[in-house]
């Protein structure tokens, strides 16, 4: 994935107050962190935040934490937040390999994946999102009852991610092939850019629930 470099990115993410900082390599204190204690939701891959905010927005009695790797990208989310701020979101700049360097474990009741890089190369299976590898990683950071949601419209990769979701031991809870088409799990459903732009071009959106 190659993103356009943009000029002053790096040194806006690094002071500004919606951007968690210290040490990269240490544990995530998320006590210190919100101005009330309560369960935490996290996005891998959250782009410019638009799905996060209005989550967020609608659900103040829950944490978010959005993760973003490129300055260039989580720079535009900053910019949202600073238009409109929220007590209970913040980002993080970090590489979602390291979750659990950075999570204690159990420490996150749902992750929310969406629309992440497909990967199609089969050498490169195992840096999806939905990859056992990954699977592995967020069982270790979930609470005992903790959920992710991965919503995307490559079907190659749903179907990936329906397989993976198996052969790891975890349980579908729900799936739909046409999400905007399904009643009930559409119900609440937040549109994130990618997924209003898909649905626009006549995309079906994929989405599953799994938990442990």
């Amino acid at each position: 994935m190659r993103l356009r470099k943009i000029k002053g990115a790096d040194e806006t993410v690094a002071v500004s107050p919606y951007v968690i900082h210290g040490n990269s390599n240490g544990m995530i204190d998320v006590k210190a962190l919100f101005e009330t204690e309560h369960s935490l939701h996290l996005e891998i891959g959250m782009g410019k935040g638009r799905f996060l905010m209005e989550l967020a927005k609608a659900n103040p009695h829950i944490n978010y934490i959005g993760i973003e790797r490129y300055t260039s990208v989580l720079i535009k989310a900053i910019k949202k937040m600073e238009a409109a701020p929220l007590p209970n979101l913040l980002f993080l700049c970090m590489d979602a390999a390291d979750l659990e360097q950075r999570f204690a474990p159990g420490s996150v009741e749902r992750i929310y994946l969406n629309f992440s890089d497909p990967w199609p190369k089969d050498r490169h299976a195992r840096r999806r999102l939905t990859s056992i590898e990954y699977l592995k990683r967020y069982d270790t950071i979930l609470a005992p009852h903790g959920q992710i949601e991965f919503k995307t419209d490559n079907e190659a990769l749903f179907d990936f991610s329906l397989e993976s979701v198996e052969n790891a031991g975890w349980k579908l809870l729900s799936y739909t092939r046409n999400l905007h088409q399904d009643p009930k799990m559409n119900e609440g459903n937040i549109m994130t850019e990618y997924e209003e732009r898909f649905s626009a071009q006549g995309n079906p959106i994929y989405k599953l629930v799994a938990c442990r």
